[in-house]
């Protein structure tokens, strides 16, 4: 697997929340050999004992369950600890959600979403129409109401594993997502970086076609949310978005302004190529020679 991605040209490697513990041995030995570095790895890495598939919210920072939560720190302990073993500068991690006893207003608003994205013109645009304006709001007013329970116990996990992660200096990097009942809600990365007293043990990790969705959806402005978190930046997944809404696509495929997002790199950031598994090799190539192309400039 790690022979194939560096004939492709990369150097480094993020190891991915689909990573089963039969492959540890093998990718130990390529790194040992100096087929590819890695530059991060996504929790859970490996996966979970009795997990075949990806599985990066099998346990949730957020969970009040007392078992579920037990999981969720001794499985972010492990990654933890094979991100050093692999030589990893960050673990990017998801942050839990918001649980609703009955129906969840975000599926609501999400299958409302689906039928927009069915339905229009690849050009058009669904976000400000009253209707789904309205049914946005009350989602995120039904949302806010019930998250501070979760809320509070995902800060409190954080703080559980921080030190753990400094001893073995590796960086945190809290993803942006997708879903409105996700965490942090948008606006809320400022609060949680603010009481970390090391800034560099923790950080935003920006993932250009979560942005990109939640922008579709009209919860935020892609270019105002980088702006507010750019300096807790740590790294980045680069991948490009559909007018219908699908991300994991090559780079300069879909809607999203790199330009843009480009203004934004630094030379300390990682900058991760998250593709579909679809992609085909000449589509990788394609898409790692115009993020180069955009470096350069």
């Amino acid at each position: 697997m790690l022979r194939e991605i560096a004939g492709l040209g990369f150097s480094h490697v993020e190891l991915s929340h689909g990573i089963r513990v039969t492959l540890v041995p093998g990718i130990l030995r390529a790194i040992e050999e100096g087929v590819i570095k890695v530059c991060s790895t996504h929790n859970f890495c490996p996966l979970p004992t009795g997990f075949m598939e990806p599985a990066p919210n099998a346990y949730e920072p957020s969970s009040t369950d007392p078992t579920h939560h037990d999981q969720w720190l001794r499985q972010t302990r492990r990654s933890l600890d094979f991100a050093a073993q692999a030589g990893a500068r960050a673990l990017v991690m998801h942050l839990g959600s918001v649980r609703f006893r009955w129906r969840n207003p975000a599926e609501t608003l999400l299958d409302r979403a689906g039928a927009h994205y069915n339905a229009r013109d690849a050009r058009g645009r669904f976000a400000d129409e009253p209707r789904f304006a309205a049914l946005r709001e009350k989602t995120l007013e039904k949302i806010r109401a019930r998250m501070a329970l979760y809320w509070e116990q995902t800060r409190a996990s954080i703080e559980e594993i921080r030190a753990y992660a400094l001893d073995r200096d590796i960086a945190l990097g809290f993803e942006n997502r997708e879903r409105p009942d996700e965490l942090p809600l948008d606006d809320q990365f400022a609060e949680l970086f603010f009481g970390i007293a090391k800034p560099n043990t923790a950080g935003y990790w920006h993932d250009t076609g979560h942005a990109h969705l939640k922008e579709q959806l009209g919860l935020i402005s892609h270019h105002e949310h980088l702006e507010k978190n750019a300096e807790r930046l740590i790294g980045f997944h680069l991948h490009d978005t559909t007018a219908g809404g699908r991300d994991h696509q090559p780079i300069d495929s879909g809607e999203i302004d790199f330009e843009m997002v480009k203004r934004f790199w630094r030379p300390r950031h990682l900058l991760v190529l998250e593709l579909s598994p679809r992609a085909s090799a000449d589509d990788v190539i394609k898409s790692k020679n115009k993020i180069e192309a955009l470096m350069r400039d």
